[in-house]
């Protein structure tokens, strides 16, 4: 099984602008995802999928692969899919690597393919969800999974609502999960998925996985015990290095 690598890095973010070159110890951030990206044992190939002349400088200065696509692409998912165009060449799957989480763990990436079995249409990972403050922040998207450890439905509200019980006690009563966006898609559905408009599920959560459900694809989810580290604003890049500060002293 060929599996194509894909980690989207746009630069007109719109809460952090070219926050793929943003330095983190002498390292722009797109560079430490590709690096970790590249330890995944199951991936044929990586490339880096840009819109960005300076993004590309920065690509060809550490030696990575990258494609050059359309700066107006709605979701990583489309500019995935342009780059498995562009890579012209044969894949069975395309995992859709976040750009902006520069310490992804290649054990999460190798979880996630291992599902892949060619009668997978999609899959991601999920994580147990014990904070609070997550639970209900909607910025933190969750998901509801069925017997066979496939997905329901995501929102950013909790799901389910405890209808008997406070929400103080909501994590004590139900076991909640946290979606990791880390996608896996099969080349055929991928290309089918690009096509689809956007659905009114999509639209009221900002959710474009919901377009999917909604369509009637399914989703395999796999959980991990690993946390990320995403960053997706200037503060975030602060909390990173001042967290990483804090693991060298």
């Amino acid at each position: 099984m060929k599996i194509l690598g894909v980690i989207p890095a746009r630069y007109a973010s719109t809460r952090f602008p070219a926050k793929a070159l943003a330095l983190i110890n002498g390292k722009p951030m797109v560079q430490w995802v590709y690096e970790h990206t590249l330890q995944a044992k199951d991936l044929s190939k990586v490339v880096i999928a840009t819109d960005h002349p300076l993004i590309v400088e920065a690509i060809e200065k550490f030696g990575g692969e990258y494609v050059l696509t359309n700066p107006n692409h709605p979701s990583g998912t489309d500019r995935c899919f342009e780059a498995l165009s562009l890579v012209n060449e044969h894949f069975d799957y395309v995992v859709n690597i976040q750009g902006d989480e520069p310490f992804i763990n290649p054990i999460q990436i190798n979880t996630l393919t291992q599902l892949l079995d060619d009668e997978v249409q999609l899959a991601t990972l999920v994580k147990h969800l014990s904070d609070p403050e997550l639970l209900f922040s909607a910025n933190t998207a969750k998901v509801v999974l069925n017997s066979n450890n496939e997905a329901l439905y995501f929102s950013r509200n909790p799901i389910p609502f405890l209808r008997n019980e406070p929400k103080e006690n909501w994590l004590a009563y139900n076991t909640y999960w946290k979606h990791i966006g880390l996608y896996a898609y099969r080349t055929d559905v991928l290309e089918a998925i690009t096509k689809l408009p956007q659905s009114n599920l999509e639209i009221a959560e900002s959710l474009e996985q919901l377009r999917w459900l909604e369509n009637g694809y399914k989703i395999k989810v796999a959980k991990t015990e690993f946390e990320t580290l995403s960053v997706d604003t200037p503060q975030d890049l602060e909390n990173l290095l001042a967290y990483l500060k804090l693991q060298t002293n």
